[in-house]
């Protein structure tokens, strides 16, 4: 698996290291959302910015993982976009449903904010 998972307070932060497309890396995404899930997290990150890439594909498994973070009360934000990867997000009117940060400082203070 070539994601990164570190805590801080009670914020699991994921880091997957290449691109959603589909692939093992993106089955592995999905999988260790709905593990941390099962586990009862609420609160999560995805940090983006050592991915490269994402489809459709990859955007299913965070909208996924949004539905059923909101379903049990919880929030996941995302952060690092690419530039190429944020317009799909802006195309696509995604910015409007997730909380989206430049960076991981600003998406942990956001926690801190509410």
């Amino acid at each position: 698996m070539k994601i990164e998972q570190l805590a801080s307070g009670g914020i699991v932060i994921l880091r997957p290291k290449s691109s959603l497309i589909g692939n093992q890396e993106t089955e592995d995404l999905r999988q260790t959302l709905e593990k941390l899930g099962r586990e009862g997290n609420t609160r999560a990150i995805v940090d983006l910015s050592a991915v490269p890439y994402l489809n459709s594909t990859g955007i299913g498994v965070l909208i996924g993982a949004f539905n059923e973070y909101q379903r049990r009360k919880g929030l996941i934000k995302l952060c690092g976009l690419s530039n190429k990867a944020e317009n799909v997000f802006v195309l696509t009117k995604l910015t409007q449903v997730f909380d989206i940060y430049p960076n991981e400082k600003e998406a942990l203070a956001s926690f801190a904010a509410k």
